[in-house]
């Protein structure tokens, strides 16, 4: 039986850039939060470095996250956003209590 999980996606903007990158996260969440398998996909942006965003994500199983990460609307993104990321982390997480 396949096992959700959560992933915690860090995104920090290259200097000077969050007000740019804000808006390509937020035009993320409505075209994935439709997909198969996504139970969440909420975007934070972190109070005292606003150039750190957070995207907090549960999939009900690897597929549906590795069908995601092909999606064309994430595919868009890595292209248009490449110019102003600096750093990406993907922390997968299995919930315990």
């Amino acid at each position: 039986m396949p096992t959700a999980f959560n992933v915690i996606a860090t995104l920090i903007a290259k200097p000077g850039q969050h007000a740019t990158l804000e808006p390509m996260l937020r035009e993320l969440l409505e075209p994935t939060r439709v997909e198969p398998g996504c139970e969440q996909y909420d975007l934070y942006q972190d109070l005292k470095h606003p150039e750190t965003f957070y995207m907090l994500e549960r999939w009900s199983d690897d597929a549906a996250l590795a069908d995601h990460d092909q999606s064309a609307h994430i595919l868009s993104f890595r292209a248009k956003a490449a110019d102003v990321l600096e750093h990406v982390d993907i922390k997968r997480l299995n919930f315990l209590a």
